[in-house]
């Protein structure tokens, strides 16, 4: 009887040996606890200087280059390809359809409101396609520290694109000029405008700054 329970003993001890052995070895051991971790969120970066959606998507802004591609509208219909820069009312100009709405509206967006205005008006069918420009940058030149070409990252005015290229020099006059492509050159008074947020112009993608030396 003493042996009976001896060897029942030893092998008790060597089942439960090779138990926990066993769970240490096995690589397909799972930790409850990290089953119930969320996947870290997305850390995909969106460009600070493009204006999006709720959902993220891209959108077009004032002073951005759009090119515009109309193909396929019938076999003697050659491609034709229109650059257009949005406007500051928000719109470009095609033929034949005129002015159309830019701002706000994303790639898929513009490209079948365009559809739309030709088809069935003056094409039977037509392929639009709309590509945004991806340089989108300011100048500023003339009397400052360190005149250049700048990215635009977002919302800016013509104080803060002077400051971003080293603010004026010694030798600058206090009147600058903002150049805007298909507009006439505005006047603005530097030291006004850091007073008075209403008198300090917002600068859009390819404007142009210029700070004359002042005459005395």
């Amino acid at each position: 009887m003493r042996l009976f329970l001896h060897g029942l003993s030893a092998c008790v001890l060597l089942s439960a040996g090779a138990f926990f052995t066993g769970c240490a070895s096995s690589p397909d051991t799972v930790f409850l606890s990290d089953t119930s971790q969320s996947p870290p969120p997305s850390t995909s970066p969106i460009g600070d200087n493009a204006s999006t959606t709720n959902s993220g998507t891209a959108v077009f802004n004032v002073g951005d280059t759009v090119n515009v591609v109309l193909s396929d509208a019938g076999p003697d219909f050659q491609t034709q390809t229109y650059e257009q820069i949005v406007k500051e009312d928000g719109n470009i100009s095609l033929p034949l359809i005129g002015n159309v709405q830019a701002v706000n509206e994303t790639v898929g967006q513009l490209e079948q409101t365009i559809h739309d205005l030709y088809v069935p008006k003056y094409y039977v069918r037509l392929t639009v396609t709309v590509k945004p420009s991806t340089d989108r940058v300011f100048y500023v030149g003339g009397e400052v520290n360190h005149p250049g070409v700048f990215q635009y990252l977002g919302t800016t005015t013509v104080t803060k694109a002077i400051q971003t290229a080293g603010d004026l020099d010694p030798y600058s006059s206090h009147t600058v000029w903002l150049i805007r492509p298909n507009s006439k050159p505005v006047k603005v008074n530097y030291d006004q405008a850091l007073k008075d947020p209403t008198k300090d112009l917002q600068v859009y993608p390819g404007d142009q700054i210029n700070v004359p030396r002042r005459l005395f």
